[in-house]
């Protein structure tokens, strides 16, 4: 059975990926370096690593089903979950190591609506979700860390430090919104109860912060065109490996 979509066919990775093919080849040679395309025994893919890696971002991608979206690529329904379960975690971004001085990290927390229920808890949104901290560099905007899911109804400071967030940026000075408290983290100065004016310079300072802030929520914007990030389907580590690899295919479009 012949597929319609190939990795040959240079015009199927920007929408699939929303890499350009340079970018695309820097990529599948990194996971080819890391192992993810290692000879194994028994029956060898039906597809190549381009064409392999290309199925599990155009599933990310467009959300579509199995059944829809194997015949794409010639490849059965069963091919195309074995594909996914397989080679989903390789792309995954790594978390940055070390921080330069200057750095100044930004984390907040998004929700990804998840069915699998087992992962997930009702949450603000009223939907089954989990709770994902994502910390980016403000300066270059790239995405440096991604903590592990949580229930969705677990709020921001409690997720910060369980999700093994607040370890994978060490002594780094972070920038957060007043949903982090209590946490130490650099959150916008509030008002004392029975202070009757805000001081000058705070409001500018909050100012500031806003405008610092708002970079991670242009990270979620442009990570959340990825539709599988709006009703994941995968169940157990899946949504997590999903978004992983979506940080790190959103930090090789930013770096070009």
């Amino acid at each position: 059975m012949a597929g319609v979509i190939r990795a040959s066919e240079l015009s199927w990775i920007a929408p699939f990926t929303g890499l350009s093919p340079r970018q695309f080849g820097k990529l599948i040679n990194a996971l080819r370096r890391e192992g993810a395309d290692a000879v194994r025994k028994g029956r060898p893919w039906s597809l190549p690593l381009e064409d392999r890696v290309l199925l599990v971002t155009a599933y990310w991608r467009t959300n579509l089903t199995l059944r829809q979206l194997a015949p794409l690529f010639g490849v059965s329904k069963s091919a195309a979950d074995r594909i996914i379960d397989h080679l989903g975690q390789s792309p995954a971004l790594q978390p940055r190591r070390r921080f330069r001085k200057d750095t100044v990290p930004v984390v907040d927390g998004t929700l990804v609506p998840t069915r699998d229920h087992s992962a997930a808890e009702q949450s603000k949104n009223y939907r089954y979700s989990t709770n994902h901290q994502v910390v980016i560099d403000a300066d270059t905007r790239l995405v440096v860390a991604v903590g592990r899911p949580l229930p969705g109804n677990r709020n921001d400071c409690k997720a910060w430090e369980l999700s093994g967030t607040k370890a994978a940026v060490g002594n780094a000075t972070v920038i957060a919104d007043g949903g982090y408290r209590g946490t130490g983290l650099g959150i916008p100065h509030r008002r004392e109860r029975g202070q009757a004016e805000f001081p000058a310079w705070k409001k500018e300072h909050n100012t500031s912060h806003r405008k610092v802030r708002a970079l991670v929520e242009h990270a979620f914007a442009r990570m959340k065109s990825w539709k599988i990030l709006r009703d994941c389907r995968l169940k157990g580590d899946g949504v997590h490996h999903a978004m992983l690899g979506i940080a790190r295919l959103h930090n090789l479009t930013l770096a070009g």
